[in-house]
């Protein structure tokens, strides 16, 4: 019969890579001498040779290591058919878990692509995802709220739409991630319409109706308009559209018309 020991061995046996999620120092080091040593993390604070940047937390584990994944692929580290062992965390900010991965073409969900390959800079996309997330889990006053923000091309979405309201923004020169500038967002998230924000995370407009034509866009049952509203100019521009729902608490993330990414406010 084979030993503890004998099993874990085979599972670690032979990888292509070692993938590393934001480890510490100390146990960065420990690797010293692999060959092929990925770090995916928010920040190379390990000084890293390979690096994958990871914009946001991903409480999910499996979102995580597809993402870092995702990364290593685009950026020629992996590819078809390699072994890679990924070591992350799951209960605290230890490295507590180890996962053997096939890479496979069939892993490209598409977030990595949503943060590296957008028109609107990524840490643009991170600060919106930011609001997003604090606004999910306070609501306004304690109730639930959901709101529309487009990210990128402003000006083909400022195209594709029209004011409700008057625009607080119009000549104001605010970016998103200005911790004042954030307190704003969430109060005018109370009100009708999207906003938009630039490339560069000039906030554009807010109370925007969108206008370009839903057909064809195809989005989950029980998803209202404000899904297909960010579903549809996501299609019809290069933009990015990031939907807080109102009814479920959920963050979804649309670019080319579909959803790239779900994820759930109360787990960050």
């Amino acid at each position: 019969m084979s030993s503890l020991s004998d099993v874990l061995s085979e599972f670690v046996a032979n990888p292509d890579a070692i993938v590393l999620f934001s480890p510490s120092r100390g146990f960065y080091d420990r690797f010293a001498d692999v060959d092929n040593l990925v770090v995916v993390a928010e920040e190379n604070t390990v000084d890293a040779e390979q690096f994958v940047e990871l914009p946001l937390s991903f409480a999910n584990v499996r979102d995580r290591v597809r993402f870092g994944i995702e990364g290593a692929m685009d950026d020629g580290i992996l590819e078809e058919g390699n072994i890679a062992v990924c070591v992350t965390s799951i209960f605290d900010d230890e490295n507590d878990s180890v996962s053997r991965v096939r890479v496979s073409e069939s892993m490209r969900s598409g977030i990595y692509d949503l943060f590296t390959n957008s028109r609107a800079d990524p840490s643009v996309i991170r600060d919106v995802f930011d609001v997003a997330i604090e606004l999910g889990k306070k609501g306004q006053k304690g109730k639930p709220v959901g709101a529309l923000f487009v990210v990128g091309d402003a000006g083909k979405v400022m195209n594709k739409s029209r004011a409700l309201s008057y625009n607080p923004f119009e000549k104001s020169h605010v970016h998103v991630g200005d911790p004042i500038v954030n307190v704003m967002l969430k109060e005018f998230s109370r009100l009708d319409g999207a906003f938009v924000i630039s490339d560069s995370g000039k906030i554009v407009s807010a109370y925007r109706y969108l206008e370009p034509s839903a057909e064809g866009v195809d989005i989950p049952k029980g998803l209202g308009t404000r899904h297909m509203a960010g579903g549809a100019i996501s299609r019809d521009t290069n933009a990015t559209a990031i939907v807080l729902s109102e009814s479920d608490g959920l963050i979804r993330a649309f670019k080319g018309g579909t959803i790239i990414l779900e994820i759930d406010p109360e787990e960050y």
